[in-house]
């Protein structure tokens, strides 16, 4: 009898195992639907790491209404919570979602955020309805039809984007940019191993990877592209293709994704250490608060800003500091030199802080995206912002300039040339009490030393 009882306890506890675990990790990768309102959608079917999800259902999402803090966990700041505070701040009849939705730790969460305009149903229109390449490269007075030749830009995601290179192609037809195709040189598309076996479709992530495909094409479209696919929403995944992406040649390397800073980042630092390479990496769509890769010293960390046409100024836009861009000081990371000489810096944070630039981030002046993977039911021409626009924004800027050489350090590059960049002087991200969250004369949190006034702050 005793052996009985003994044997159904064990094979309970051993049941009861297996459900947290799939729990916990059906959370981490696709976290629940905060969408007021709104039913979560049907699970995504599995599929097998080569392949893709057969009908591509549309990935849970969560609303910049209601953005829960990242969850703590050991390896947490518990003083350093990963943002989630501050929502980004909607026009009346507006819905503002978050693809991604929140992360665990030692996952990321894409910096997207999808706008749903006023009056709709749905998020999608019938052609481009945000910024498109004319005005990024009006906005930023950048080079885009003269430079980047040579120079071949990264984006680093997770999960697969079946359509990638097609709904590129759709962008840069809509724009009359060249094309880019695997068949012409121009554009590839790899695993994190460097291989073509890529792992199962998610419709949150394959947004995001629309939107970085665009930027770079938006912003630079002489550059060749390299779309390197993580597994998963996993940071050592994610870093594993950032060193991929190094290793088959890429000259700038755009990450537009984050999670809460880590005890052990420090640790995770060398695979941003790439000196010929700029790497750029999102500051969060959560409002005040740091989140990793950006806190990392090897990046130029993006936060945002809301971009809007102004007759009034000469340079025919003006800027104010996006409410959702993330901001703040390191927990874990040490100051650069680059910024210890920073006044403004080194008044509020002994340590890394975060941003260095930005570039437009406000849904509520996004840009326009082409994603034919159907999110929450609808595909085709959206309207994207977060600080996810800004990373392959700022990493385009970068192949503009020619790229780096190493020294002095990619990060260092827009603090020695200011005069380069539209200083952001207002908005705020949250209620911090100090330029960590609000803009001003010089560098502050949310919109770092400013915006590109060419690029040749880089």
């Amino acid at each position: 009898m005793r052996r009985s009882i003994l044997t159904v306890v064990v094979a309970s506890t051993f049941l009861a195992g297996l459900l947290a675990g799939y729990l916990q990790a059906a959370a981490s990768i696709q976290p629940m639907l905060h969408l007021a309102g709104a039913l979560p959608g049907p699970a995504q079917a599995p599929a097998p790491a080569g392949g893709q999800s057969a009908s591509r259902p549309a990935a849970p999402a969560s609303t910049s209404a209601a953005a829960p803090a990242q969850p703590a966990g050991p390896q947490q700041s518990a003083a350093r919570p990963g943002p989630a505070a501050t929502p980004s701040a909607a026009a009346p009849g507006e819905t503002r979602v978050h693809p991604c939705g929140p992360a665990a730790t030692g996952f990321a969460r894409c910096h997207a955020v999808l706008l749903q305009p006023a009056g709709n149903n749905h998020f999608g229109s019938t052609g481009p309805a945000g910024l498109n390449p004319p005005d990024l490269q009006s906005a930023y007075a950048l080079p885009s039809g003269t430079a980047g030749a040579g120079e071949t830009v990264a984006v680093v995601d997770a999960f697969d984007d079946p359509d990638a290179e097609s709904d590129l192609a759709v962008y840069r037809a809509q724009f009359a940019l060249p094309a880019c195709t695997t068949a012409g040189g121009c554009f590839s598309k790899v695993a994190q191993d460097g291989g073509a076996r890529f792992p199962r479709t998610n419709a949150s992530w394959a947004l995001e990877i629309s939107l970085d495909l665009d930027m770079v094409s938006a912003v630079c479209p002489r550059c060749h592209i390299l779309l390197v696919e993580a597994d998963d929403s996993r940071i050592t995944n994610l870093l594993a293709a950032v060193d991929e992406a190094a290793a088959l040649g890429a000259t700038e390397i755009s990450n537009s994704y984050g999670g809460a800073e880590l005890s052990a980042e420090t640790g995770l630092d060398a695979h941003f250490n790439h000196p010929t390479i700029a790497i750029t990496a999102s500051s969060g769509d959560g409002g005040f608060g740091v989140q990793y890769p950006a806190a990392s010293p090897f990046v130029t960390a993006v936060g945002g800003t809301t971009l809007t046409k102004d007759p009034a100024v000469a340079r025919g836009w003006s800027e104010t500091a996006w409410s959702g861009a993330g901001s703040g000081c390191s927990a874990f990371e040490a100051q650069p030199s680059w910024q210890a000489a920073n006044r403004n810096v080194v008044s509020v944070c002994g340590a890394r802080a975060v941003a260095d630039v930005s570039a437009d981030a406000d849904p509520g002046t996004g840009v326009s995206v082409f994603d034919s993977v159907s999110f929450q039911g609808s595909k085709g021409w959206l309207i994207v912002g977060g600080t996810s626009v800004g990373a392959p924004v700022i990493a385009s800027v970068f192949a503009l300039a020619g790229g780096v050489t190493g020294s002095p350090a990619a990060g260092s590059l827009p603090y020695a040339n200011v005069a380069a960049l539209n200083d952001v002087t207002s908005g705020s991200n949250g209620a911090c009490g100090s330029i960590l969250c609000t803009a001003t004369g010089g560098w502050d949190g949310p919109t770092g030393l400013g915006t590109p006034a060419t690029a040749g702050a880089f």
